[in-house]
């Protein structure tokens, strides 16, 4: 799954990578180091430009919530819930399946954080003691140190409530898609730790390499088997994980620091 991640590089940056041709300053988003489920993020995707004459897509950077909320939603309360598509299923989900065909697009990120369970706390677990878990966050990243593309979709919600000409009749809101994780060994792995992605958590973000991404942001493309097989894994080997601090379980504390590599484990947390 991912339920939180890193985005820390300026829109500048961003612009340059993917060949951004519209992005609105008054969209930028501060260094984010502990993304959580709800916020805004950016989002790279293809879209005619509104009330322009030219009804081409333009490569836009975006400014989204994260929490795909269905434009037939009677209200957004599920979109906390709804930050993770499954690749495997997307294409036939009803809360997805629009989005799927029409509305894709790239969530840049730095990498992003999976928590695995200590081999201690797992027997206990499995003894069916009354403790609660405590575990070890990992950050996962491109071993290159490039961004890290994430597949997702997105949507527009139109909250019937509020006027027309009012700043939140719509929502403009992301999901995240995400694949079985790789079995196959790490680029970089820790000397005492997970040695694949798998071993941290049976789920990870469906990355997308650059030959993909015009492919992906193509709103052209609609035919659901023509779209899936973008959604293959990308090659193995690319990627890297190090253990950080426990810090970033929680939500409120955001800063470089959550990055620091940290030579193995916290204590009571060992893999």
């Amino acid at each position: 799954m991912c339920g939180r991640y890193a985005s820390s590089r300026r829109p500048e940056d961003l612009a340059g990578v993917f060949e951004i041709e519209k992005w609105e300053p008054e969209e930028s988003l501060e260094p984010d180091y502990n993304v959580a489920p709800t916020k805004e993020v950016y989002a790279v995707l293809d879209r005619p430009v509104k009330d322009a004459d030219d009804k081409r897509p333009v490569r836009q950077l975006r400014k989204l919530k994260w929490g795909l909320v269905p434009s037939w939603s009677k209200n957004p309360e599920g979109a906390a819930r709804m930050i993770n598509a499954r690749a495997e299923t997307v294409h036939e989900k009803p809360s997805y399946r629009r989005a799927f065909a029409t509305r894709r697009c790239i969530l840049p990120a730095d990498g992003y954080f999976e928590w695995v369970t200590g081999a201690g706390e797992r027997e206990l677990e499995v003894e069916g003691r009354k403790k609660r878990p405590r575990k070890q966050p990992y950050f996962v990243l491109p071993a290159d140190g490039s961004v890290f593309a994430m597949a997702g979709l997105y949507e527009f919600w139109r909250d019937r409530t509020l006027p027309d000409d009012h700043p939140r009749a719509w929502w403009a809101t992301c999901s995240v898609i995400t694949t079985e994780a790789e079995t196959s060994p790490l680029a970089v792995a820790p000397e005492d730790g997970p040695r694949a992605l798998a071993d941290i958590h049976p789920r990870m973000p469906l990355m997308l390499t650059p030959d993909r991404w015009d492919g992906w942001l193509d709103p052209a493309r609609t035919d659901p088997d023509d779209l899936r097989a973008l959604l293959e894994p990308p090659p193995a080997g690319l990627m890297r994980a190090y253990p950080v601090s426990t810090a970033v379980s929680n939500v409120r504390n955001n800063g470089p620091e959550l990055l620091k590599e940290l030579e193995g484990p916290e204590e009571g947390t060992l893999f």
